[in-house]
Parts: structure tokens; sequence; C-alpha cells
């Protein structure tokens, strides 16, 4: 993440090309979005927004590790309960459908295969570190730590703005997302119970 500004308007400024960034490319991608929109939504220019971050792919960038690291900050993984991780994932992305669009557009216009960011093991070291302590404990199935992981997150993604099926929405009634968290609780606790 670039740095940030040193006085309290230049942060608000900052803070502003962010929030109106992470709209415009969570709705139109990163080839969809315009700087011009950008730059109009957060009552800035083109000048202050380069200057802050470079180019509209650095932008991009700064926007999609920043979610990331919203979401593993906000739902912290417990190897103890990962049936709790996807449920706790679950209302994130009822909370912020914007954070799972952007991972969205990464997949389709950066990288189609493989792991979605480079340095992935930046962000999900700890969360492998933890599953393989609890594997070694009898806690959690055998398996490739990283593949636990995966499996567990599309499990909880199963009515996420990236499903196939059906996407989610916070607006719906209380019951329908209790029965879902039910479903998807019992589901990963099943999966991956020890054998």
């Amino acid at each position: 993440m670039p740095e940030l500004p040193q006085t309290r308007r230049g942060a608000a400024t900052y803070q502003r090309i962010l929030d109106a960034a992470t709209r415009e490319f969570a709705e139109h991608g990163i080839a969809g979005a315009r700087v011009e929109r950008i730059v109009s939504a957060a009552r800035t220019n083109k000048a202050q927004l380069y200057a802050y971050f470079g180019d509209k792919e650095q932008l991009f960038d700064a926007i999609f590790l920043n979610s990331l690291d919203r979401i593993t900050n906000t739902t912290p993984i417990d190897a103890d309960d990962l049936a709790d991780w996807a449920v706790r994932l679950y209302d994130e992305y009822l909370r912020r459908p914007d954070l799972i669009r952007l991972a969205t557009w990464t997949r389709l216009e950066r990288t189609p295969t493989g792991h979605l960011i480079e340095s992935h093991d930046d962000h999900d070291e700890h969360k492998l570190a933890a599953i393989a302590a609890a594997q070694a404990t009898g806690r959690v199935r055998d398996g490739d730590p990283f593949d636990i992981m995966a499996m567990v997150i599309a499990m909880s993604m199963a009515w996420s703005p990236v499903s196939s099926v059906y996407a989610a929405d916070s607006s719906e009634p209380a019951e329908v997302h209790a029965s879902r968290r039910a479903l998807l609780r019992e589901c990963v606790s099943r999966a991956m119970r020890p054998h």
C-alpha cells in the first residue's frame, strides 16, 4: 500500500480515492474502471490520484491487497473451528460483496490459473500453519493444508457474489441466512472432521 499522506486533508483525499476506486473496480473490473469516474467521485483530480498511487494498475493493487488484509483481519482463521471460520467468511461476503468482486476481477483479468496473487504465502502462511497444527493434534483431517484452506473458503463462497448458482444479499430475511449458516457449519464440520 502506498504511504499515507501526512496531512489531515491529504489523508481524507487519499481515503476518498480508495473508497471511490473500490466501488469503481468492483463494478467495472480493472479494464473497465475509469480514472475519470474515480476522481470525480472522490472529488479530486488525476494528478492527486497519480501522486498517491502511480497509475490505475497500482491503484487496483493497493485496493486489492487491502481487501485481502481486511478479510484476513476481520475473519481470522480458527483451525480448531473451521466451520465457524467459514460462517464468518459468509457473513463478511454479505457485508462487503465488493471485496469478493475485486478478487473475481483479479482472477478474470490477471491470473486465470494458479494462485490468485504471486505472494500468496504472505497472506496464507499463518492460516496454513494453523491448519497444520490442528492436523498434527488430530483436530482436522489429513491432507495438504492449502487444499483444506481452499476447500473451506470455496464452501464459504457457495452463496457469494461469485456463485454460479445464487448470490445472496444482506437484505434477505434473517432466517434465510441462519439456515445457510447452519448448513455451511454442518457441511464444513463433516468435511474437515478427522477420519
